[in-house]
């Protein structure tokens, strides 16, 4: 598949069956994170990977959607602010290095035949105090993944996009 197939496949899942995910794919997945780029190469990023049920109920506590219940695995994105780069004007990179690892992610497990879906409306005090994330290191992303309940999920959602002509300005804005 191209780049640009797989860029139209993926999309938010939130219908998830139970089947196992193979320890290959989450590895494949995991390794897409690592290799993500980030601003001057500092990796600002951790993973945590939920799959136990105590790990998952208090997942779900810190975001309890019934649609997210159904994800058979989860990992907390979370970005170091004392690792991350900061520009000369002070913006700190961690939220930008964080969601491209992110997106990383999401585009592997897509290409692996998986869903995924960004969840960022979530209790992150809750979830730090759950999982133990220090003071410096925020979580940023929650992402749900395992197998959609229907393959074609990731043919017919709906894919809302501006025009090319709406979003690219040549030379200037």
């Amino acid at each position: 598949m191209s780049f640009l197939e797989l860029v139209r496949k993926r999309c938010s899942i939130r219908k998830y069956t139970q089947t196992p995910v193979e320890q290959e794919k989450i590895d494949y997945i995991l390794e897409a994170a690592r290799l993500s780029p980030s601003a001057v190469n500092y990796q600002p990023w951790y993973f945590v990977l939920v799959q136990d049920l105590e790990g998952k109920a208090k997942l779900q506590e810190c975001y309890p959607r019934e649609w997210f219940k159904q994800a058979p695995y989860y990992l907390i994105i979370c970005g170091d602010h004392e690792q991350s780069w900061k520009r000369g004007d002070h913006k700190d990179h961690m939220d930008i290095d964080a969601a491209i690892a992110t997106e990383h992610i999401c585009l592997a497990a897509a290409e692996q035949g998986l869903g995924t879906c960004w969840v960022c409306n979530f209790d992150t005090e809750l979830c730090r105090k759950h999982f133990n994330i220090p003071e410096t290191i925020e979580p940023v992303a929650l992402i749900p993944f395992g197998y959609p309940s229907d393959p074609m999920l990731f043919d017919e959602t709906p894919k809302k996009r501006k025009s090319i002509e709406e979003i690219i300005k040549w030379e200037s804005f």
